[in-house]
Formats: C-alpha cells, sequence, structure tokens
C-alpha cells in the first residue's frame, strides 16, 4: 500500500510539473496568400505541440494600414497571454524593437523570422533567425532580369516604411545595377497593397510617363499579378518584364505562359514550420539549433524549373 501510495504521488507530480509550449506566432493577415502558407507551417508544427499538451496561436493584423504599430500590439497580447514562446517578423524596427526586447526582457524565448535577418536576432536577443534574406531577395530578381538585357527598372513598394519591403527595392535596384542596368521605386500608399486595381493603375500611369522602363519587380504575389494586369493596360506587354516575391497558382501559370519572367521563392511555408519546431523542442527539452540563421530563401523561378514547382503544390509540398 505504502508503495502504491508513493507511486502514485510521484506520478502526479510529474503530471502537476509537465511542460508544454504554447508559442505565439505573430504574422501576415491570416487570407493573404503568402502568409497563409506560413501559417500552415506554424500550424503543421503546431500539431507536435499539441500533441504534447501544448498550442500555437497565430495573431496577425486587420490590415497593414499601419502595421508597425499594430504589429507591436500583437506582441505584447502574446505576453500578455502567457506565451511560453513566441516567433515574429521585425517589419518595423523602430516600432516592434521595444515590443521584441519585452519579450526577452522577460524570459520568453524568441525567434525572429520572414523579416529582420541575423542582424535583428543578434540585436534583440533572439535565439535564431529564420527566412531569407530581404536585400538578397531583391538582389535575385535585379540581378536576373538585368543579365537578360532590363536596362531601367522600377520596383512597386505598397508598403513604404516596411523595412523588410524596402530592402527588397534597394537589393533590386543594386542587382539590375550590376548587370549594368539602373533601378528606381514606384512608392504607393500602404492602401495599395493587395488593392490590385490602384496597383494596377498606378503602374500602367507609371510606365506612360515613363517609357523607357522595360523591368518591374514587385513586393508579393497579389502585386505581381497586378503589375502584370498594369503592363498589360499599359500596351507594355512583352516589352516590359517582371519578377516578384512569393507565388501562387496564377503566377505559376504567367511564368508558364511568359507573361511574367520570374519569382523569387522565400519558402513561407518553411519559415513558419522551421521556427515552431525550434521554439517548441527549446520549451520542451532545452535544445537549440547551432546555426542560428537558417535560410529559405531566395531561390529563383522561372521557365527552367516552373514545371516542377507545379508538381510540388499539387503535391502539397510547396
Amino acid at each position: 500500500m505504502i508503495k502504491t501510495f508513493v507511486v502514485a504521488a510521484a506520478t502526479a507530480i510529474i503530471a502537476t510539473n509537465a511542460i508544454a509550449a504554447d508559442i505565439f506566432v505573430i504574422g501576415g493577415k491570416p487570407d493573404d496568400p503568402f502568409w497563409s502558407r506560413v501559417k500552415k507551417g506554424a500550424e503543421d508544427a503546431g500539431k507536435v505541440a499539441e500533441s504534447q499538451g501544448g498550442s500555437v496561436t497565430w495573431l496577425g493584423p486587420q490590415n497593414y494600414d499601419n502595421l508597425g504599430p499594430d504589429a507591436a500590439e500583437l506582441i505584447r497580447q502574446a505576453i500578455d497571454q502567457g506565451a511560453d514562446a513566441i516567433v515574429g517578423p521585425d517589419w518595423v524596427p523602430e516600432a516592434m524593437d521595444p515590443a521584441f526586447k519585452a519579450v526577452v526582457d522577460a524570459g520568453i524565448p524568441l525567434v525572429i523570422y520572414n523579416a529582420g535577418g541575423i542582424e535583428a536576432a543578434d540585436r534583440l536577443g533572439a535565439m535564431n533567425y529564420v527566412g531569407a534574406v530581404d536585400y538578397k531577395s531583391g538582389y535575385a530578381g535585379g540581378e536576373y532580369l538585368g543579365k537578360a538585357g532590363h536596362k531601367n527598372g522600377a520596383c512597386v513598394n505598397t508598403l513604404p516604411g516596411a523595412a523588410n519591403i524596402e530592402a527588397f527595392c534597394s537589393g533590386f535596384n543594386d542587382g539590375l545595377a550590376a548587370a549594368g542596368g539602373t533601378g528606381s521605386v514606384l512608392q504607393l500608399p500602404a492602401t495599395a497593397f493587395g488593392d490590385a486595381t490602384a496597383v494596377a493603375q498606378a503602374v500602367r500611369a507609371h510606365l506612360l510617363q515613363n517609357p523607357d522602363i522595360d523591368a518591374m519587380f514587385a513586393i508579393g504575389d497579389g502585386d505581381t499579378n497586378a503589375t502584370v494586369s498594369g503592363i498589360q493596360q499599359a500596351g507594355k506587354q512583352g516589352q516590359v518584364h517582371v519578377c516578384g516575391m512569393n507565388f501562387n497558382d496564377s503566377i505559376l501559370a504567367n511564368i508558364q505562359q511568359g507573361t511574367q519572367a520570374c519569382a523569387i521563392d522565400q519558402q513561407g511555408y518553411q519559415q513558419g514550420f522551421f521556427a515552431v519546431s525550434i521554439l517548441n523542442n527549446h520549451v520542451m527539452y532545452g535544445t537549440t539549433i547551432p546555426t542560428r540563421e537558417i535560410l529559405t530563401g531566395p531561390g529563383v523561378i522561372d521557365s527552367s524549373n516552373v514545371d516542377l514547382v507545379i508538381a510540388g503544390v499539387e503535391a502539397g509540398a510547396r
């Protein structure tokens, strides 16, 4: 009887002290095509956390009109709700860094992903950075179009003030310049992001006012489709070639059909999956990853490999 009581008491203590990871992930709007893939990656990794009694909670803004302050508020919300670990992108450092520092000061493990790079992770005291390097992603697009012979490019920026978007455009212009071209920025208000009509009309007007432009770069899949539409409306199809961040079914079709030159892949699913997996294992077992910068891009999707990417999409792997 005494032996049974001791075993039962020990079991109760173990159960009481059982560790489980409640991980909060700050990301984009769930209906944003790119962020829906990031969210799926986070949730798939979260199935392991759930099997261990933990959870993954996604927090995203309603829109991108006030991105930095809204995201900072979501970070503080995660702290207030008792997060065991937090994942977040450092989109607007001046607005978001104080909130991230509050995470670290509270002793909550942090992984920066998607935006900010290893520089943000080091500055904030985060465990890791998971994602592409934004500048290099833009550079890859500019370099690709420059090597194809394009000389005058414009980056369509619909999220002015967001550090990762500014880095996309800076990288694009530098990549184009490295190949002998010249880049510029078509800056639109944040309300234009995801507004296909507004972006297409702005692109059309810009091309008609600047007939020497022969290359364009867009910061997301929705804006890329709108840029292709604007080029068509300006009567410039076949003359102005497009590369853009991320991809969806219509963008892959664009590349197959030749209405888009390339897409820059940063593997959003992997960003969500790896970030959550790292933190869950850290909370549960104290593990760390020696490689603190885990890069998921950039990769170039063009006519040479688009069929393989489409096969991956159909298999649910991309």
